[in-house]
């Protein structure tokens, strides 16, 4: 039987929390209870735990101090969006594009599969606060789980502390996630089996009951499905708890820019995966005079605050960043960052006990050891690390992380982004007309697809808000949320604008450097969060674009000074052309039909006016001026 939870060794006193704890152990017959405290020394033996257990490989402490590498099966090496499951009432509420499941059956499914799945572990309990403990925008959550992976990550990921259990006591509410590898080490008849050094089942379920806040994972060890406080907790029930409650919790970076007058300015967008979000949260810009420094890389949570402003927190401590792609030339500031201190996941392992990845370095070693732990040459067949490896790193690493990231109320934000990966139609950057334009902005971003192997080359796909695996309730109804938020916010709400750094010319060749060279769009868009008028911009049907500045003294519109970029290159990042906009009109009336009567007006009418806008503009539209 399972070490009994009461007050006697529990170091909580919410009776509701103890109850639940009993509960599961109960159902999941662990070895033995461990309640965590967040502390260096438990995460410190947690490693060396999964060291002895052939989990982690202690890295060279010269190259990498305090870094380890670990290995996944290969079976489990990312969210599993296809056994993701949003369990609300009705499948109405979890709308189109999310999968549903009926809550009591499915919580049924997921009771019979945890029953005994502890047998032989250890069951950890872990208070955590999304967001500084006790600020008036974090949250409570408690995870159990039978992974120490996910118990050192969550240390990384999240404020562990049992000063959380003082907070829920105080509270008295949290938000329960339970998470089991399902590979118990002990059968019912009592016989032991060996473990594996990445235990995991080939079943797997990750659910998420938005009206008793209850998240439950079955089966996977890997990321998300496991760090529980992320996409789980962080997105798809605190976007179900942001719509109750009024405020937003959004895949969002959050970046401070600082002008050369030492003006601040505080930007969240948000980017489907492989739009560079990353990169930009870690700008290093290039306009002189201008700097910028880092809040989060993934997700904001947003609340009005005491001045009426929408005020933003990361909720996140730490990053659990892609590693192939980041190197020197595409991320120095990440790169830097995780110099020490890291936990690696199936990158490849170099003969000197450091690590490498596809994109750290132009030439890769001569040999490594593979993600999957084989031998590896450059003439080898398959990827040295794998496509979605990881690092997981303290936000206080980053070398550009700013002095207030931490602050609780949150940093007023004045612009809001949405970005996709568009080779053509969609213009370097918009600004929207108002709240309700940028929220039909928001709501029809979208990405081309770049590779046969992801479908016709050329097609979109849909991610609104870069929400679609994350929201937690009918994106429909989330859409009505947003349009309310304007109407709270009012004169406060910040300006919306969209980017599209990948658009490219007749040749195929990108028409705008990107990378560092984006802090030019980012300088213009600060500068009209405090502009009354239109000053060094120009109207198209799309929205407001920039001037182009060719001589940096025109600091009114956008610019280019210094940049081999001619005047058809210039034309073609802004060009409208109406023939494509019909088309795409088209599809979006089609991505909409799905949502029904659930749609909301307002964005059924900015679709009719962008139509009537588009059937106003009889050629190919470029207003900048070349000064």
């Amino acid at each position: 039987m399972p070490q009994q939870t009461d007050s006697r060794h529990a170091p909580a006193t919410f009776e509701p929390l103890l109850t639940w704890v009993d509960e599961i152990a109960q159902l999941a017959q662990p070895d033995r209870i461990e309640w965590c405290t967040g502390s260096r020394e438990e995460f410190d033996r947690l490693c060396q735990q999964l060291v002895d257990a052939g989990t982690f490989v202690r890295l060279n402490p010269k190259k990498r101090p305090n870094s380890f590498l670990a290995r996944s099966n290969p079976d489990d090496v990312a969210r599993v969006e296809s056994r993701t499951f949003i369990c609300s009432d009705q499948e109405s509420e979890a709308g189109p594009t999310n999968n549903w499941r009926e809550p009591a059956a499915m919580k049924a499914k997921l009771q019979e599969l945890m029953a005994g799945s502890m047998r032989g572990r250890t069951m950890y309990v872990v208070p955590f606060s999304m967001g500084p403990i006790g600020g008036p925008i974090s949250q409570a959550g408690v995870q159990i789980t039978d992974s120490p992976y996910a118990v050192v990550n969550m240390h990384i990921m999240t404020r562990v502390s049992d000063a959380v259990l003082d907070l829920i006591a105080e509270q008295k509410t949290f938000v329960p996630a339970i998470h089991t590898v399902g590979m118990p080490l002990v059968d019912e008849e009592g016989n032991r089996r060996a473990d594996v050094a990445w235990p995991c089942n080939e079943t797997k379920y990750i659910c998420h009951f938005p009206k008793t806040r209850e998240i439950w994972s079955y089966g996977s060890g890997y990321g998300g499905n496991a760090l529980l406080g992320k996409k789980c907790f962080a997105l798809r029930i605190a976007s179900v708890m942001a719509r109750d409650e009024g405020w937003l919790a959004e895949h969002m970076l959050i970046l401070k820019l600082i002008s050369p007058q030492n003006e601040e300015f505080h930007v969240a967008a948000a980017f489907p995966s492989a739009c560079g979000k990353t990169n930009l949260a870690m700008l290093a810009p290039t306009l002189p005079g201008w700097r910028a420094e880092t809040l989060g890389d993934d997700i904001a949570w947003m609340r009005p605050g005491p001045d009426g402003k929408l005020r933003a927190i990361n909720p996140e401590a730490g990053f659990f960043g892609v590693a192939p792609g980041t190197g020197p030339d595409t991320n120095s500031v990440a790169t830097k960052m995780i110099e020490r201190d890291t936990i690696f996941t199936n990158v490849a392992l170099t003969p000197d006990g450091d690590v490498w990845w596809e994109g750290l370095t132009a030439k890769p070693p001569a040999q490594l050891i593979d993600w999957r732990g084989n031998y590896w040459t450059p003439e080898s067949q398959t990827p040295a690390a794998h496509p979605n490896a990881r690092f997981t790193v303290a936000a206080a690493n980053c070398p550009t992380i700013a002095s207030d990231w931490e602050s609780p109320e949150g940093v007023a934000i004045d612009a809001i982004l949405f970005g996709g990966r568009r080779a053509t139609n969609v213009p370097l950057v918009t600004e929207a007309h108002d709240w309700p334009h940028g929220v039909f902005m928001g709501a029809t971003v979208s990405s081309e697809q770049t590779a046969a192997a992801e479908g016709t080359v050329g097609q979109l796909r849909r991610d609104p808000f870069a929400m679609l695996p994350f929201c937690g309730y009918n994106m429909a109804d989330y859409w009505a949320h947003w349009l309310h938020m304007g109407e709270i916010l009012g004169e406060n709400a910040p300006k919306i604008f969209t980017v599209n750094w990948f658009r490219r010319g007749a040749d195929g060749r990108f028409l705008w450097p990107g990378f560092a060279e984006n802090s030019r769009v980012l300088a213009w868009i600060a500068r009209r969060t405090r502009q009354q008028d239109e000053a060094g911009s120009w109207i198209s049907p799309l929205g407001l674009h920039p001037d182009v500045a060719t001589d940096a003294r025109n600091d009114a519109g956008l610019d280019v000074s210094g940049l081999e970029l001619d005047s058809e290159n210039l034309e073609e990042l802004f060009a409208i052309k109406p023939e494509l906009w019909h088309h795409e009109t088209e599809q979006i009336a089609t991505y909409f039909e799905q949502f029904g009567d659930k749609l909301p007006r307002a964005l059924g009418e900015q679709l009719t006016a962008l139509r009537e806008r588009i059937s106003g503009e009889h050629s190919s539209r470029f207003g900048a001026s070349m000064s």
